[in-house]
């Protein structure tokens, strides 16, 4: 029996096809490797695409139902003849040049005739990809660092909590632009590590022809977006990450492809079913992008070989793998909701996908037995977050993705004085039970247009005229008070690491839009406005100073050692709110008008408690109604410790035993 079944009982009924699952996934492994590693096997970056030899240079493509390929570009003054590949075995095509044929920097195109046509297409593998800016049109070059990067030896702690920030390397920027890896290493990572974050989460890194797709339409795999400079600029923001103590993880789309064909690996053979499944099932019908065929082994070398790549070549610490609900199910999961067991193991689900999942993650912890990977499913997939040898398919975490909601339902749907802390309590603590969440209360999802960041939805229009230190109202007030108090809850009892979007730790206002048709193309909502929380006169600056403090206690004590809290007192009533996890008591007050003196709480620790964060203290724009002082434990007529506290309205609190380091 798979430790699956232990964790989840009820899953007992499905226990024949929870073993067909791990059949399937050891039956596909062993027909893909023969004698070799998953690793070894993964190296199809190093055969295919343009690469500089001793005696020269190579070019190979695998393309099967071509009928013939050239290779044009500067080199040979975009001549389509001139330079024929030949073909090899298995759909193979192989072009040899001498060593001054090709040079880094010299652009390039694969001419393709297949199915009657003869068609332009980017190499599947190229390393760098740009586009022109007079006739917009995109093309691959060959990229050749003069000596190899030096990078810095990085060993992050595996027992420190996992604080993510996640980032938009264009749009991270003030001015009105597309910002540079650059940019971003000299500026924003130093506010990451000031902020107390050590993981950094890139968006939008593999290259994508339409900027407005916030990276999420990918057409060239090994790419690096080059609206952001060049390979070599991200193995800088990389290294100099490593050397702050930041890890660095990717947003990796592998859940779908653009269908561009010029730009993209759509038809390049001329097929459809080269990458994607043919007909109706190959598009997904609410992205307009093209599926992949898990089923094929060449499609899992190439998906692969794309992980190992980047891990390799990029130094990277690990991958948020986009769209996993999309590549599990049939349907995509737009479909019959997820509201009971047998939804998990009907024939809506994908089994060739589970494999390609599975794969990943065993590949990934060969190349980097470190590295992070969480996965994004809003399904709920039994053993997402369990080792492959106990059922699972290997995440070290999956992302929370009911808590933003569960905070747009509250705040929408409910008064403050109304708010139902048993139905939040239950959806923060509604976890799979061996398995690592990723907590937050919004990511860049919440702060695209269509939606609201959370700061922008309780304080609204209020924000563009009343943050200043000096304007007291009651919708900032009341703004900045939960702003604080659902992020340090969430963050505390939502899972077992954090994420928090770019901008947001510190109430950023507005939304965001991309530069588009519909806009002007204009980058006035594409940019984070870092002179807001600068300003010593606006209120922003409160809500990053609480976010660092809140951070430094998770990050100092982890709380998330222990996998879920202790409930030590709820009232929906009174509307306060504790618990212990860690050796840390938390206690909210989410009453908007009725504080509370002398409030007992049981603690599991009979000694004093000294107080390390009230959301009230005036660095954090509250009314400093808390005084930092010990509190003893004691015993009124009952048996066991309490603390007895004075909890003000709308204010959370966070304590530590003395004797605890």
């Amino acid at each position: 029996m798979y430790a699956i079944l232990d964790y989840n009982p009820q899953l007992l009924p499905f226990a024949d096809q929870i073993q067909q699952r791990v059949d399937h996934y050891r039956q596909t492994k062993s027909a893909l490797l023969s004698d070799s590693t998953l690793s070894q096997f993964a190296n199809g970056y190093l055969y295919f695409g343009i690469h500089r030899q001793k005696q020269g240079w190579v070019y190979r493509e695998w393309a099967p139902a071509a009928q013939q390929l050239w290779l044009m570009g500067d080199f040979n003054s975009w001549d389509h003849a001139s330079h024929p590949l030949t073909p090899l075995e298995d759909g193979v095509w192989e072009l040899k040049l001498p060593a001054d044929a090709l040079w880094s920097g010299c652009k390039v195109k694969t001419l393709v005739h297949a199915q009657g046509r003869v068609t332009e297409h980017i190499p599947l593998y190229a390393h760098r990809v740009v586009q022109d800016p007079v006739t917009l049109q995109w093309c691959g070059e060959v990229w050749a660092e003069p000596e190899p990067f030096h990078w810095t030896s990085f060993h992050p702690n595996p027992k420190a909590p996992l604080l993510i920030y996640e980032a938009h390397v264009g749009m991270a920027q003030e001015e009105p632009k597309i910002g540079s890896y650059r940019e971003f290493t000299d500026k924003i990572l130093p506010w990451i590590k000031d902020c107390g974050y050590n993981t950094v989460q890139l968006m939008a890194v593999m290259e994508h022809p339409y900027y407005a797709s916030f990276g999420y339409q990918v057409s060239n795999f090994f790419a690096p977006s080059s609206r952001f400079g060049t390979p070599t600029d991200l193995k800088y923001l990389i290294d100099r990450a490593h050397q702050l103590g930041l890890r660095v993880i990717l947003d990796l789309i592998h859940s779908h492809a653009v269908r561009n064909v010029a730009e993209g690996i759509h038809l390049f053979d001329g097929t459809v079913w080269q990458f994607f499944h043919a007909g109706a099932k190959g598009d997904h019908p609410a992205w307009d992008t093209k599926l992949f065929d898990y089923g094929k082994h060449e499609v899992l070398h190439f998906l692969l070989s794309n992980l190992k790549y980047w891990l390799s070549e990029y130094h990277l610490d690990g991958f948020r793998f986009d769209g996993v609900t999309s590549m599990l199910y049939r349907d995509h999961g737009l479909g019959a909701p997820f509201d009971r067991d047998s939804r998990y193991f009907s024939h809506n689900v994908d089994p060739d996908a589970m494999v390609y999942l599975q794969l990943s993650n065993e590949l990934i912890r060969q190349v980097n037995p470190a590295a992070v990977t969480i996965s994004e499913d809003v399904s709920g997939m039994p053993g997402m977050g369990l080792p492959l040898s106990e059922g699972g398919l290997g995440f070290d975490y999956r992302l929370g993705m009911g808590l933003p909601d569960l905070w747009g339902h509250v705040l929408k749907h409910q008064q403050d004085e109304d708010w139902d802390l048993d139905q939040i309590w239950g959806s923060l603590c509604l976890r799979r039970p061996g398995e690592k969440t990723v907590a937050y209360v919004e990511c860049h999802d919440q702060s695209i247009v269509g939606d609201q960041a959370m700061m922008f939805r309780l304080a609204g229009a209020s924000m563009y005229t009343d943050m200043s230190v000096d304007c007291h109202t009651l919708v900032i007030d009341r703004a900045v008070a939960l702003h604080k108090l659902m992020r340090l809850l969430t963050a505390a009892a939502g899972g077992d690491a954090y994420l928090n979007f770019m901008g947001n730790e510190f109430g950023h206002p507005e939304w965001i839009d991309f530069p588009r048709e519909g806009n002007g193309n204009s980058f006035h909502y594409c940019r984070r406005q870092w002179n807001l929380v600068k300003s010593p006169g606006l209120k922003y600056r409160y809500l990053a100073a609480f976010d660092r403090a809140m951070v430094r206690v998770i990050r100092d004590s982890n709380p998330y050692r222990q996998w879920m809290p202790d409930l030590r007192g709820l009232s929906r009533e009174q509307q306060v709110l504790a618990f212990e996890r860690g050796d840390l008591l938390f206690a909210f007050n989410f009453n908007p008008t009725q504080s509370f003196c002398n409030y007992l709480i049981p603690v599991s620790h009979g000694t004093d408690y000294e107080l390390i964060l009230s959301s009230d203290d005036d660095a954090f724009g509250g009314q400093n109604r808390i005084a930092h002082i010990h509190y003893s434990t004691f015993v009124p007529g009952k048996q066991g410790s309490f603390l007895c506290l004075y909890l003000p309205a709308r204010t959370a609190l966070v304590l530590k035993p003395l004797n605890q380091s």
